[in-house]
């Protein structure tokens, strides 16, 4: 499936979603900061590369997608990260739900790792776009054993109100929501370039039908601070406090009666 995937990335729309997104990451990753930052999947977009985290990691669920030449830190699947609750200051998924086996858990996951305020960015391909009606030719063609349209091999496409529905139910805010990629996804250079003017056209009249989108999501925390122990052992200091301060006040009421009994005995 991965390998499938670079070789679409190699065709004239793979290419150009490609140069689209790493313009996208980086200007989107430069402003966040923290301390711990991952990249799931797709090492062709170097997600990371704009963002000034001190520790910054690539994990892929199959070692043989890596391109020649390029390292990664360790192999993981997106729906079990080795990695602690509350841990990653930053996620960037580029395309890893819809590669997911159950893009659910990947997104539970994601919320797990993440640090409240932390960043997730997720890219992915709009079903209702052009792109995303060649997919779904490009998968009858395959069903009946035609060939003919290239495509990346993914199961189904997320739409972008449907994963914000995901978002918002796992305590997210989206922040930011970008769409790209209008021109028809076309196989001859020649061709998929005469139609770039439609990208001009689509950022201003149908923006939420581009081939694809950029998401960027900040986990959020509701509720106030919970008092524990600590507060539960700071009650016997207080009710002791009160107490001491009865007796003394009960002790000053008995010397000021005993000095009135005096000066009326004389």
């Amino acid at each position: 499936m991965a390998q499938d995937w670079r070789q679409w990335l190699a065709t004239p729309a793979g290419s150009f979603l490609l140069s689209w997104e790493q313009s996208q990451m980086d200007a989107l990753v430069s402003d966040i900061f923290g301390y711990h930052a991952l990249q799931l999947g797709m090492p062709e977009l170097e997600g990371l590369r704009a963002n000034r985290m001190p520790h910054q990691w690539l994990a892929l669920s199959e070692t043989n997608a890596l391109p020649e030449g390029q390292d990664f830190q360790f192999a993981a699947h997106s729906i079990a990260l080795p990695f602690q609750a509350d841990s990653l200051d930053l996620l960037v998924m580029p395309h890893s739900l819809e590669l997911s086996l159950d893009a659910h858990a990947s997104l539970r996951e994601a919320e797990r790792v993440l640090v409240p305020e932390g960043h997730l960015l997720i890219t992915g391909l709009n079903p209702t776009s052009l792109w995303g009606w060649r997919h779904k030719r490009a998968q009858w063609y395959r069903r009946w054993g035609f060939e003919g349209l290239s495509s990346p091999a993914c199961d189904e496409l997320i739409g972008y109100w449907r994963l914000r529905d995901w978002l918002r139910l796992l305590g997210f805010e989206v922040k930011v929501s970008q769409f790209g990629c209008w021109r028809p996804a076309l196989d001859k250079p020649k061709w998929f370039d005469r139609w770039a003017f439609i990208d001009k056209l689509g950022a201003n009249w149908w923006p939420i039908l581009g081939g694809a989108y950029v998401i960027v999501a900040v986990k959020k925390v509701q509720g106030g601070r919970i008092l524990g122990a600590t507060w539960k052992q700071r009650r016997p200091q207080t009710k002791a406090a009160v107490t001491l301060a009865r007796r003394q006040n009960q002790t000053e009421s008995d010397a000021g009666a005993q000095r009135k009994s005096e000066c009326e005995s004389r």
